[in-house]
């Protein structure tokens, strides 16, 4: 073994895509910049998100018609997040959507290419590009290695080297080689993310959740290393119980802790049953802040997800495993179905019924009456008011049952930071060198959703204050003027 030196001006902590947007304004700015990353290939959890982000007065929503400000935007986002959340990131992160998130996204070759309404929104504002969390992640790399920034692979850090009071270094190993990492810079910019793939400190935040299955949800290496870090170079930790949680998500039968959960999407028409088979929700509203509650609520504390041949054909799983690229592997999907020990499958509904132990007769009322509101032309089933288009009945076997249990998938609280993204101490003093952005910095200033979020507001803020941290954090290193913006405060 042997000891690996570097020498930059700001050394980045994780090259997801608030650690990628940070590299980015730092080259922008004249600043050499250096990503250390765990895993073999960056892009974070960031990578496997479903990519919308919040952005307020974009064209897409001219072109529908849509009108929204910043005004309204924030008046929708303090509502929904309470108290607890940010109002100075709120506003900051809302009056730059549009021009340095938005079209600045374009310039890197992004393409926005559709909206969808989301649970709190007076309008629609959740703002995706074709290939999802992935086509945006990839576009800033890209962007980043089309700079000169470099990306160091396999780079566990272990702890901040401090000089003279400021940050000033990096100290780790290559976990791949064995070999010690040391690193000398101006600023260090730390964007780890979230904590969600560490179930135990998601029940040290959440001990009220320890009786229930909870599953890890983010990205693989989103282990609250970065917290540590922080925490021992002196920053402050702050709102950690709130953890935004999902539940259409299933367990990895591939993962051998059996911790794993897998986010899966594009099923439409799906219902939700209790085990005791009956539905309990609006399937429509998925978000973290109404299904998670009635999810919550059942005894026990999972459900099954109902579908047939026709909803299966395209559903999506958020995992780099079954992808191929930019594609869909349906052969990696089709080995889920047949392979998972959650999922079941079976000709009939009775039999889909025994598979999964629930009572026979009580699934087969539920959908039927499901399937009645489709033969009485509703526009909404009435029991709890789902709107049917884009849905089907239940007519077309095999059907299959998916088990369910609440993810943790996005970290609301983290490190406080102020404007800037400098890491704050328990004095609110900034720790002298010391940046920190995206998720685990509770994907902006350490709490601006709160305590819950209206969707967007997570990918958005996290990739916007990466671009202020990396501003600032050329800055002190010498370059540049810090991050500007072009804010919209009509």
């Amino acid at each position: 073994m042997g000891v690996r030196r570097f020498e930059t001006d700001v050394a980045i902590v994780g090259a997801g895509g608030a650690g990628m947007a940070a590299g980015i304004e730092a080259r922008d700015a004249g600043a050499r910049a250096i990503a250390f990353e765990m895993a073999a290939d960056p892009g974070g959890a960031s990578i496997i998100s479903g990519g919308g982000c919040l952005i307020v007065d974009s064209p897409l929503q001219r072109e529908r018609g849509i009108e929204d400000s910043p005004d309204l935007a924030f008046a929708d986002w303090m509502r929904w997040g309470g108290q607890s959340a940010d109002a100075v990131w709120a506003r900051y992160y809302i009056e730059h959507s549009l021009n340095d998130l938005y079209f600045w996204a374009e310039g890197l070759g992004v393409a926005w290419s559709d909206m969808k309404p989301q649970e709190g929104n007076s309008v629609m504002r959740w703002t995706r590009p074709g290939g999802n969390g992935r086509e945006l992640t990839e576009r800033l790399i890209e962007a980043y290695r089309a700079r000169g920034g470099e990306i160091v692979p396999h780079a566990e850090i272990a702890g901040i080297r401090s000089e003279a009071g400021r940050a000033a270094g990096l100290a780790g190993r290559d976990v791949e080689s064995g070999d010690e990492i040391v690193v000398d810079c101006r600023a260090v910019l730390v964007a780890t993310g979230g904590f969600n793939s560490n179930l135990d400190m998601v029940l040290d935040a959440r001990p009220d959740l320890a009786r229930h299955r909870i599953m890890e949800g983010s990205g693989p290496n989103a282990t609250g290393s970065g917290h540590a870090l922080v925490r021992e170079a002196g920053g402050q930790l702050t709102h950690l119980g709130n953890i935004w949680f999902y539940v259409y998500a299933t367990p990895d039968y591939r993962d051998s802790r059996g911790r794993r959960g897998l986010v899966f999407r594009g099923t439409p028409g799906y219902i939700w049953v209790n085990q005791q088979g009956r539905r309990f929700h609006n399937e429509a509203l998925s978000g973290g802040a109404t299904a998670t509650p009635a999810f919550l609520a059942q005894d026990p504390c999972h459900a099954w997800a109902i579908l047939d041949a026709g909803m299966t054909g395209t559903m999506e799983v958020a995992d780099p495993h079954y992808r191929e690229g930019n594609a869909v592997s349906r052969e990696r999907i089709a080995e889920l179905f047949a392979d998972s020990p959650f999922i079941a499958n079976a000709d009939s509904l009775e039999a889909l019924a025994r598979a999964i132990g629930v009572d026979e007769a009580a699934l087969l009322d539920t959908v039927a009456r499901y399937n009645r509101a489709f033969d009485d032309g509703l526009e909404a089933e009435p029991e709890f008011g789902k709107p049917l288009a884009g849905s089907k009945k239940f007519d077309t076997a095999p059907f299959s049952a998916i088990q369910l249990f609440p993810l943790a998938r996005k970290n609301f609280g983290g490190v406080k930071t102020d404007l800037r993204c400098r890491v704050l101490d328990r004095h609110f003093e900034p720790v002298p060198g010391l940046y920190a952005a995206g998720e685990l910095a509770g994907m902006a200033g350490g709490h601006i959703n709160g305590a819950a979020g209206l969707e967007g507001t997570m990918l958005g803020p996290a990739i916007f204050s990466g671009r202020v941290a990396g501003g600032w954090a050329a800055e002190e290193a010498g370059f540049g003027a810090g991050f500007r913006g072009n804010p919209d405060r009509r």
